[in-house]
């Protein structure tokens, strides 16, 4: 007699059993969805998100975008535990700025880009934005955000976003000082682009080897090559700029990057090997305030620890994931800001920006990932 076939898990167990794959092992949940029709349907449903959001809370950073030109080096770098890959924009034709709230933001890699790219990393969905001054406008960077009332950013995909694109030209007046920088908001409800706000005086500023930072639902802030932060009130319409605590230019260079303080305010991570020293923002009296210290002596390269002869240099933030990054002669590692846990990711590379994927991925069903 053949052997009777085992009985089938209850939907509801195998969905409890899923729910329990680590959110940074997305190839796990890949598989599963091969397993069968059932399966598959489980983890693809828009409810699943949902649940593996509350049941695990904060999101993995799933890898990196980056502007390292080299053919040998995957446009996309995983920081999964398991192998983990994404179909991303040509990177002959695309240079990524920036990413959150499940899309990432490309400029065209002209000398004067003309579009801008939205691309939904887990849909693989892509829409083109034209930027909205078509002339010489120099340097210039872009963010991308979700506009969508309420929305706590779990499974914003499809919805309503908006751009916001910065960029630097020569003053029309000379009265108004030599350069003016602008900013304007592209939202995807209208199609259209919102009126200039217009900085004028202060610097031709550069923006080649950082990405954005958003804090509360209004405040972005950029910082420049030379180390300048530039910031946009959406709100108000407002632009203005300021420095960073004076030691994080003892290097001749920048030494930091922006991140969300911890109580909510604006914040950075400044470099100091072999630690990082984090700082906070007061809104009322606009001073720097270091907040703690994270210890990176536990990296080693050969068995020596860091230092002055093996620098540790921050490369970005990923936002939502709360998570420092930062390279090394060692390699490039992620550090959790609360539990002050490092991973190693991958060898260095020399990357100039990492740009984070921040987010739970759940396999797309077939039909729905034909029509994104």
């Amino acid at each position: 007699m053949p052997a009777a076939l085992p009985p089938t898990l209850p939907e509801e167990l195998v969905e409890e059993i899923l729910l329990r794959i680590p959110p940074d092992e997305p190839a796990g949940l890949l598989r599963a969805s091969l397993v069968c029709k059932s399966w598959s349907q489980a983890v693809s449903h828009r409810g699943f998100r949902r649940r593996l959001q509350d049941f695990h809370r904060a999101p993995p950073v799933l890898g990196f975008l980056h502007d390292w030109d080299d053919e040998d080096i995957p446009d996309f770098i995983s920081a999964t535990v398991s192998p983990f890959s994404l179909a991303v924009p040509d990177s002959w034709l695309w240079q990524a700025v920036d990413c959150r709230h499940g899309r990432a933001l490309f400029l065209s890699d002209d000398p004067y880009p003309e579009e801008l790219l939205v691309w939904e990393p887990i849909t693989g969905s892509q829409q083109l934005v034209p930027v909205p001054v078509m002339s010489d406008i120099g340097r210039t960077t872009a963010a991308v955000f979700c506009a969508a009332d309420g929305c706590d950013h779990c499974n914003c995909h499809g919805g309503p976003f908006c751009v916001v694109f910065v960029f630097s030209v020569d003053s029309e007046d000379p009265d108004d000082g030599e350069y003016d920088t602008a900013a304007c908001v592209y939202s995807s409800e209208t199609g259209a682009w919102g009126e200039l706000t217009v900085m004028h005086g202060g610097f031709y500023m550069h923006f080649t080897y950082y990405s954005s930072v958003l804090v509360g639902e209004s405040l972005l802030y950029f910082m420049t090559d030379g180390g300048l932060i530039l910031e946009y009130d959406m709100a108000m319409h407002g632009l203005t700029w300021f420095k960073a605590p004076y030691s994080c230019y003892s290097k001749g260079i920048p030494s930091y990057i922006l991140m969300p303080a911890e109580d909510g305010g604006l914040g950075l991570v400044e470099e100091l090997d072999p630690h990082l020293k984090l700082w906070s923002r007061e809104m009322t009296d606009a001073r720097w305030i270091p907040s703690r210290i994270i210890n990176l002596g536990s990296l080693s390269l050969n068995g020596a620890q860091m230092g002055a002869t093996c620098p540790v240099h921050v490369l970005g933030f990923a936002e939502g994931a709360n998570v420092i990054v930062v390279t090394t002669a060692a390699g490039l590692f992620r550090v959790q800001v609360q539990s002050e846990e490092i991973t190693r990711v991958c060898d260095d590379h020399g990357y100039g920006n990492l740009i984070p994927v921040v987010g739970f991925y759940t396999p797309m069903p077939q039909v729905a990932a034909a029509e994104a």
